[in-house]
């Protein structure tokens, strides 16, 4: 059995630095496996979230060598351990203590997008009928497990700091799911423009890169939101067609 070295981050909201600690890597270890052996024979006070330990509950999230990753799902095999392994907390959140964030923000965010409205004119017996397509294209978006790997990466986020005008990569797939559910009667494109900041995403697709459930954030929910957006608001030959139209 060989030992590796990770340098993890030691601090609560005051001030921090990273630790050095020693652990022997076995065959099938992942990330925090090396850091519940750390807690349990060398740093028994080292903050942790975690729960599941299958990659479903998004709780362990953190940036193992400079990258947003789930750390039960960072195996040290694909990992270099010639150098010390760095293990901190995520930066687009407030700290907290060691590798535990404050993501409470992202709960509150949560509540400010319209919830589902679905129509019911359709549905007398209290059923829907919908085509596998439409179900399918909305199904994507559940897959979300919330690890907010998408948000710590969002350049306006962890850069620019944009929490209280951008609601961030996850809540756009939220948000885009609701717009293209079947049913939904809602409409929160105003919304998605004016109050959550759509227009500051400029479709580099790191959302997508570190999602752990390989949800195509950038491609199927942010770039058809800014369509839709286009559509309905600068589009004069549509705005005049709504007009027209007549109401159901």
């Amino acid at each position: 059995m060989k030992t590796a070295t990770f340098r993890i981050w030691r601090g609560d909201v005051r001030a921090g630095q990273f630790h050095d600690y020693t652990a022997e890597v076995a065959e099938g270890m992942v990330v925090l496996d090396a850091i519940h052996q750390i807690q349990a024979k060398q740093a028994n006070d080292l903050a942790c979230r975690w729960n599941c330990k299958a990659g479903k509950c998004g709780s362990c999230a953190a940036e193992v060598n400079g990258l947003p990753r789930l750390m039960c799902m960072t195996r040290l095999s694909d990992i270099p351990l010639d150098q010390p392994v760095t293990v901190e907390p995520m930066k687009t959140f407030p700290h907290l203590k060691d590798l535990v964030t404050d993501v409470s923000w992202n709960f509150r965010v949560k509540k400010k997008i319209h919830k589902l409205t679905p129509r019911m004119a359709d549905a007398p017996d209290g059923t829907w009928r919908m085509a596998q397509q439409d179900i399918d294209r909305v199904q994507e978006f559940r897959k979300c497990i919330e690890c907010f790997l998408c948000q710590d990466v969002c350049h306006v986020l962890r850069e620019h700091r944009k929490h209280e005008e951008f609601i961030g990569p996850r809540f756009l797939a939220h948000l885009a799911g609701l717009e293209m559910h079947p049913l939904d009667t809602g409409n929160r494109l105003e919304a998605a423009k004016k109050e959550f900041g759509i227009g500051y995403c400029n479709i580099t697709k790191c959302c997508t890169y570190v999602c752990p459930e390989e949800i195509k954030i950038t491609d199927n929910a942010i770039i058809p939101l800014k369509e839709r957006i286009v559509d309905e608001v600068y589009d004069p030959l549509g705005k005049l067609l709504r007009r027209l139209r007549p109401k159901a």
